[in-house]
């Protein structure tokens, strides 16, 4: 995708920026979907952050937010996204998703089947390595690896209370998730 295409594709979301505070917009399935934000989705995310920002070497850094046009119908904003840190200091509003290594979303209520179903195949299908679903909801974390056309074949399941490694393209990095908040009606 050129850079024109990028910002053509973005100049459609960009629109809604500023309309909806304290949500975040996407367009998923050619749809404009508006998603409340909520104090553990964006508690996980900043803990994720201060975990990984330190462990990648130098030349990677880490997004959160951003929108990354894949095509007409989808254009996602990752919670938290590993981009090449050349890119990330270019300090767009918008990246091609061929640069993300690997790309972390928290479960909302309203985002799950975003999170585990639609987006597992996109983020699949364009080929991005890992693709890590944290669930506060849940108390759990979903790696997805080896990714295909329909989705990632490499899959786990983990309750929140320990560590865990994701051997990526560019390093082994480690989460640990025994501090990370769960949604007390879960």
């Amino acid at each position: 995708m050129t850079t024109s295409q990028t910002e053509h594709l973005h100049s459609r979301l960009s629109r809604f920026e500023d309309m909806f505070p304290g949500h975040r917009t996407e367009i998923v399935e050619g749809n404009i979907m508006v998603s409340p934000l909520r104090p553990f989705h964006n508690e996980t995310i900043l803990m994720v952050w201060a975990q990984l920002n330190q462990q990648p070497a130098p030349e990677w850094g880490l997004v959160s937010d951003v929108a990354f046009p894949f095509s007409g119908e989808f254009e996602f904003c990752p919670d938290l996204a590993l981009i090449p840190a050349a890119e990330k200091n270019r300090n767009r509003s918008a990246y091609s998703p061929d640069l993300i290594e690997l790309v972390i979303e928290v479960v909302s209520p309203s985002s799950v089947r975003n999170d585990y179903e639609v987006k597992d195949r996109q983020y699949a299908a364009r080929g991005i390595g890992h693709y890590l679903i944290l669930d506060p909801c849940k108390g759990h974390i979903a790696t997805r690896w080896n990714p295909g056309p329909e989705g990632y074949r490499g899959r786990d399941l983990l309750p929140y209370g320990g560590k865990v490694v994701v051997d990526t393209g560019i390093g082994r990095l480690t989460i640990d998730t025994s501090g990370l908040p769960v949604d007390p009606d879960a």
